[in-house]
């Protein structure tokens, strides 16, 4: 697949962590902008529907994880991947069809612009989180969340917790996300990693859609998130502060 411009010369390739997500993925595909994306890489984490055969038709580079290894082991693939077919910009967005693809075009003209290095869909700026049928119960743990992160993080995002996220190639050279989890708290201990590192982060104001397709956890696995978050914020504050070290904020060797 090739995009018929560039943004700034860029090679943009959008990623699918994908699990279960046959009923959505080709809604998200058909509004991925083709005119920028030079590629698309679907990662499937052992579905059990017809994802991957739904990917296949469509033409999408896919590749299939024989057991099911976790959202953050997804993501580790992903950009793994991308980086090897050549990737300058990735854009991470889900197949579940939550989140607007047509907002491609722009988070990737931010990172182009050498503006910032990262940018997050944010489902918080705009106020329309809860009208775009956001549960209260993980509005109000969201805002709670990056109220917490950002005093110990000491920055000024609107959201930590946004699965819409574009980086640069330097960025996913340079994280040491293979240290991460495989869980769903990789999302918030990569975004640590790059405030720890001094990377650049953007924001953009992104609606996002809850229905009964769109993949969400449940209550159980929020709170165990949760407590991921916590225990993330403060291992960053501590080796800030210089008492303790953690992998996860250890520079990458690159040889």
């Amino acid at each position: 697949m090739l995009s018929l411009y560039m943004i700034g010369g860029k090679k943009v390739i959008v990623v699918l962590p994908a699990y279960n997500a046959a009923k959505t993925l080709e809604s998200t595909y058909t509004e991925i902008p083709k005119d920028i994306v030079d590629d698309i890489i679907l990662v499937d984490d052992a579905s059990q529907d017809e994802t991957v055969k739904i990917a296949g038709g469509i033409g999408i580079h896919t590749i299939v994880h024989p057991e099911n290894l976790g959202y953050g082991a997804n993501q580790k693939t992903c950009y793994r991947e991308a980086l090897k077919r050549g990737a300058d910009i990735v854009v991470m967005l889900h197949p579940d069809y939550q989140y607007p693809p047509r907002l491609i075009y722009a988070m990737a003209s931010m990172i182009a612009s050498d503006e910032f290095d990262v940018v997050l869909g944010s489902r918080i700026l705009g106020g329309r989180a809860i009208k775009g049928g956001m549960p209260v119960y993980k509005y109000i743990s969201n805002r709670i969340l990056t109220l917490i992160e950002n005093i110990l993080l000491r920055q000024k995002l609107s959201e930590y917790h946004t699965g819409y996220r574009a980086f640069n190639r330097d960025v996913l050279e340079r994280l040491p996300i293979t240290e991460n989890s495989d869980d769903f708290v990789f999302d918030n201990q990569m975004l640590a990693q790059v405030v720890y590192f001094g990377y650049r982060i953007g924001e953009i104001s992104c609606p996002a859609r809850y229905f009964k397709e769109a993949s969400s956890i449940n209550f159980k696995r929020s709170v165990i998130y949760g407590l991921g978050v916590l225990a993330t914020s403060i291992k960053f504050f501590l080796q800030r502060l210089g008492l303790m070290r953690f992998r996860i904020f250890e520079p990458l060797r690159i040889d």
